[in-house]
């Protein structure tokens, strides 16, 4: 249960699972405001953490495996102990110091940006494109001279440098602009002075009362809101009122005098372009995108329509995010196969982002599509069953693969239902496309050796485990 009390921030505090993307931000986040932090991590000295782990060490963050042992830190114990929803109440380091008392993420995160002095916080919502919006837009304020702070749940490429993982920015300018995610209802635990809601989709709850959830979420909003056209018509209207509001989506959705809108999305000898167009004032502009995708069309629509409630410079702005960096595992290059085929790694995991990604490939492919899920965890999978199989009957072509392989397993209590075997059995009796299921990664990459050609992609997808980065160079390699 997240606790709805405003607290202050201990100076000692330790961290379960510290090496997860929104944990290990928020972490240099506390450690730059100068509280003495330590951390735990089932994959502490797993390859992929290292990004994590020796920037911790360079910012003077102690590790420990997770058995405990932390409870004597600096010869004392923590005056808190930061955990987030994917931490099972039996987790070692809540056994061995009961006394200490808990604090989740999210209230700490409230409380952090609270601490960082009078800023004008910037809060990005919705289901899918959290991650990209926040690191786009924080590198467009970074380009415009603002110096933004950034708490990120990816790392982003421009800030990843000697000392920092990428997924913190420090930075002593007016904004802080960090994620609310919806997936536990933390994002309830913010009041800022700014919101973006990108979209309400299906992941985690149904869209009904994921509206009552953004709805909640835009009434905390202090003075406006960015918000995508299909989600602002699934809010209730009392929620925005008093507040400044600003409108995008794509031209079908277009509403005279507010916000910008996506009219023509187009690749162009393989390099993704957007027309992005505007009533108020008149305006029309062809914007070269960083990564293929109509969501990424939106997600530049989104850090635009905030830049101009701000009234920052138009065209800086929309330089800045023509040219933004990207973020790591979204729609990475990971290499190419002997036979020309070209291999992508993804963090998509629920039915939106899997879908865009797929779509977004096939945009750019001269072949088919080899698509590799990993699915986030049991429960997800269960949840999003129905309305996957439906999406991907709709976006996927007549000789692309779909391969499952086993649900990540990431501890904690699990009905262990239902099996990736069991939802491709589901999928190849319903639908009509080509589901495979993987024992394991070996097996996958067998199903790629044998059927993948140039001009075809292969596309890694899955979250919370970075494993899945390395996997996917190793296919290409």
């Amino acid at each position: 249960m997240i606790s709805d009390r405003k607290m202050e921030i201990p100076s000692r505090l330790h961290f379960v699972g510290i090496c997860g993307i929104g944990m290990s931000a928020l972490a240099q986040f506390l450690r730059h405001l100068n509280c003495e932090i330590s951390g735990s991590d089932r994959s502490l000295d797993s390859p992929e953490n290292r990004l994590f782990t020796e920037a911790f060490r360079a910012q003077g963050i102690e590790l420990f495996p997770q058995d405990g042992s932390f409870a004597k830190f600096a010869g004392k114990k923590p005056d808190g102990i930061i955990y987030s929803s994917a931490v099972e109440d039996g987790n070692p380091d809540f056994a061995i110091a009961p006394e200490i008392p808990r604090i989740h993420r999210a209230s700490a995160l409230s409380s952090a940006i609270r601490s960082a002095g009078d800023r004008i916080s910037v809060a990005v919502a919705g289901s899918a494109g959290k991650t990209s919006v926040s690191a786009c837009l924080s590198e467009t304020l970074a380009k415009l001279g603002e110096d933004p702070l950034c708490i990120c749940g990816g790392v982003v490429n421009s800030f990843n440098e000697s000392g920092r993982a990428g997924n913190f920015r420090p930075g002593s300018g007016p904004f802080v602009v960090y994620e609310a995610d919806e997936s536990d209802k933390s994002l309830l635990e913010y009041s800022p002075d700014y919101s973006i809601i990108l979209n309400i989709g299906t992941d985690h709850y149904p869209k009904e009362e994921l509206a009552a959830l953004f709805s909640d979420f835009a009434r905390k909003t202090r003075r406006g809101i960015v918000c995508e056209a299909e989600a602002l018509s699934m809010l209730d209207p009392q929620s925005l009122q008093g507040k400044n509001v600003a409108v995008f989506g794509t031209g079908s959705s277009r509403r005279s005098g507010a916000g910008i809108y996506v009219s023509e999305y187009r690749i162009s000898d393989k390099i993704p372009f957007a027309r992005l167009e505007s009533d108020s004032p008149n305006f029309c502009a062809d914007l070269k995108l960083s990564s293929p995708g109509e969501h990424n069309a939106l997600n530049a629509a989104a850090t635009l329509s905030f830049c101009r409630m701000l009234e920052l410079d138009p065209r800086r702005s929309m330089e800045a995010v023509s040219n933004f960096g990207g973020v790591w595992r979204r729609f990475d290059y990971a290499g190419s196969l002997p036979c020309g085929a070209k291999v992508f790694d993804d963090y998509a995991h629920n039915v939106e982002k899997i879908c865009n990604c797929i779509r977004s490939a096939a945009g750019i492919a001269d072949g088919k599509l080899i698509c590799i899920f990993q699915p986030h965890g049991f429960k997800p999978l269960g949840f999003m069953k129905d309305a996957l199989l439906a999406e991907l009957e709709l976006t996927l072509r007549k000789n692309d693969l779909f391969i499952f392989l086993p649900v990540f397993y990431a501890g904690g209590s699990s009905s262990f239902k239902p099996s990736s075997s069991e939802i491709v059995e589901f999928y190849q009796a319903k639908g009509t496309k080509n589901y495979l299921n993987a024992p394991d990664r070996a097996s996958a990459e067998e199903i790629v050796s044998k059927n993948a050609s140039s001009g075809d992609i292969v596309l890694i997808l899955g979250a919370r485990d970075n494993s899945l980065s390395s996997y996917a160079k190793k296919i290409a390699n």
